[in-house]
C-alpha cells in the first residue's frame, strides 16, 4: 500500500526536533532508521502529518560507559551495537541480540532507540534490555528524564513516551563480572521476527550457587516482559538440570501469550518454556 501524504523536515539538533514536534500539534512522528515506522505507514496503521528526521544528529550516536552502565546513543545502528567493543565486552547479550535482527540491510539502518521505543511486541531488543535493567533517556519540553524499559510498553505500539519527546539514549546496567549471558530466539521464517526471544544473564558463585539471574522474554505476546518468577526460582539454588527445568516451567508466569495464524497461545507457551530452558542451560551448565 501507499502511505497518505505528509510533510518532511530534517532536524539538525535534539532541541530543534523537540520544537518541531511541539509545532506540529501532535501530528508529527520521529523517523530515524525508518524500519519500524515506514511499514505501518504503508498499511496506514498510522498517518502522521509530518515526519521529523533525526538521523543526522551526531550527538545521538555512539557508545560510552558511565559509572556502572553502558550508554548507547539512540541513533546507533544494530550493526554498530553488534560490533562495538564496549558493548561486546560489558553487555555481550545486547550485541548478540542486535546481530540477529532482520537482515544486513535492516541492521545497517535500523536503530536501537527506534527498536525499543516503538513498542513493537515482536522486536528483539526489549528482551536483553529487560535483562539488563535498561532505562530510556528521554528529552522533551520539560527537560530530560530516565524511564525504565520495564513497564514502558503498555501494548502493541503503545508506550509511555511523553508527547513531544524523543529518546536520546538507552542506558544498560553492567552485570557482575562473573555473569554469563545469551540471547536465543525462534524466528518467523518469513519476517525474521522472534516468535519467542529469550535473553538470559546469570551468575554462579564459587560454591556453585546461582547468585544473579535476569531473564527477558519477547515476541510471545503483546508486551515483552521480565520473567521474574524464573529469576526467583534460580537465585540461591545450586546449578542442576532439575533446577533449570523447574525454573523454566515458570517462563510464562509474568507474561501473557498471544495467538495468530502462525502460532497458537499454547504453542507460544511451550516455546517460551523450551527456549528459556535452552538459554539457561547455555549459561549455567
Amino acid at each position: 500500500m501507499i502511505p497518505t501524504q505528509f510533510d518532511y523536515v530534517r532536524a539538525d539538533s535534539v532541541k530543534q526536533a523537540i520544537e518541531l514536534l511541539q509545532d506540529s500539534n501532535g501530528e508529527a512522528k520521529i523517523i530515524a532508521g525508518g524500519h519500524s515506522l515506514l511499514p505501518i505507514m504503508k498499511f496506514r496503521i498510522t498517518e502522521p502529518g509530518k515526519l521529523v528526521d533525526i538521523s543526522r544528529i551526531a550527538e545521538l550516536k555512539g557508545v560510552k560507559i558511565e559509572d556502572d552502565r553502558v550508554i548507547v546513543g539512540a541513533m546507533t545502528t544494530h550493526y554498530e551495537v553488534a560490533n562495538d567493543p564496549i558493548v561486546k565486552q560489558n553487555i555481550p547479550v545486547l550485541a548478540e541480540a542486535a546481530s540477529q535482527i532482520g537482515d544486513i540491510q535492516i541492521r545497517n539502518r535500523g536503530t536501537i532507540g527506534g527498536n525499543i521505543a516503538h513498542g513493537d511486541p515482536v522486536a528483539d531488543l526489549p528482551a536483553p534490555a529487560l535483562a539488563l535493567d535498561a532505562e530510556l533517556i528521554i528529552e522533551g519540553e520539560d527537560g530530560m528524564e530516565a524511564m525504565s524499559v520495564d513497564g514502558f510498553t503498555l501494548g502493541p505500539l503503545i508506550t509511555l513516551l511523553p508527547e513531544n519527546s524523543i529518546v536520546t539514549a538507552v542506558s544498560f546496567e553492567i552485570p557482575p563480572s562473573h555473569a554469563k549471558s545469551t540471547y536465543l530466539k525462534f524466528f518467523h521464517h518469513a519476517t525474521g521476527y522472534p516468535v519467542v526471544g529469550v535473553a538470559a544473564v546469570t551468575g554462579v558463585n564459587e560454591d556453585g550457587v546461582i547468585d544473579y539471574a535476569r531473564v527477558g522474554i519477547t515476541g510471545v505476546g503483546e508486551v515483552s516482559y521480565r520473567a521474574r518468577a524464573v529469576e526467583e526460582a534460580l537465585v540461591g539454588q545450586k546449578v542442576s538440570e532439575e533446577v533449570i527445568q523447574a525454573a523454566s516451567e515458570l517462563a510464562t508466569t509474568d507474561g501473557e501469550m498471544g495467538s495468530d495464524l502462525f502460532a497458537s497461545e499454547q504453542y507460544r507457551e511451550n516455546l517460551s518454556k523450551v527456549y528459556t530452558a535452552r538459554a539457561l542451560k547455555s549459561v549455567l551448565l
